[in-house]
């Protein structure tokens, strides 16, 4: 058997397939390292996400006007809550989205017609739409045990809260964070008072 010439790759042939060849390889290098910065980014998401600024879903009405079934909001982990701030918990297996009206040592009071009183001085709330007693079953007035808060929710009415043996105050361990901001739907994004 004899080998002509015009069996061998011509330099031009060669030159072509190294550059297919060394073309796939930087290819795939560039699909390599984009693939592992997106890991790297969705896992860098999902730790800010679960440690720092927890995003949640509303679900339900018991806070109403404030917020609304299926908004999402952004909590802010934080140690110390005030009378006022929104702030979510575990109860049972659920978070819970609910305001704080009074922390640790503070008395509660709660009028027939739903007006309250904190430590004997009437609680401003321009965030409820109407008061009502609401489901209560606690000994009035009422005072916050340490390490402890007390929330309701802003539609009184429908809410089950500190109000109730069932829930009671809330414990600071089982605090998710603070309530801070909405995302969506997007006509009410922003912060949240």
């Amino acid at each position: 058997m004899s080998v002509s010439k015009k069996d061998f790759p011509t330099k031009v042939q060669l030159k072509n397939e190294l550059k297919h060849v060394n073309g796939r390889r930087d290819f795939c290098r560039l699909l390599y390292n984009t693939v592992a910065s997106l890991l790297v980014v969705a896992a860098l998401a999902v730790l800010i996400s679960t440690l720092l600024l927890p995003v949640l879903r509303v679900t339900g009405t018991s806070m109403t006007p404030t917020l609304t079934n299926d908004e999402l909001v952004i909590c802010r982990k934080t140690g110390s809550f005030e009378q006022g701030d929104i702030i979510a918990f575990y109860y049972n297996n659920k978070i819970l989205l609910k305001r704080v009206i009074a922390v640790a040592g503070d008395y509660v009071d709660i009028d027939e017609d739903g007006t309250v009183y904190v430590n004997g001085e009437e609680l401003d709330e321009p965030y409820i739409d109407e008061k009502a007693f609401g489901e209560c079953d606690i000994e009035l007035p009422y005072q916050v045990p340490d390490e402890r808060v007390f929330v309701m929710g802003d539609h009184r009415e429908t809410s089950i809260d500190s109000r109730s043996s069932e829930i009671g105050c809330i414990s600071e361990e089982a605090v998710v964070g603070q309530v801070v901001f909405r995302i969506s739907p997007f006509k009410r994004f922003g912060f949240i008072d």
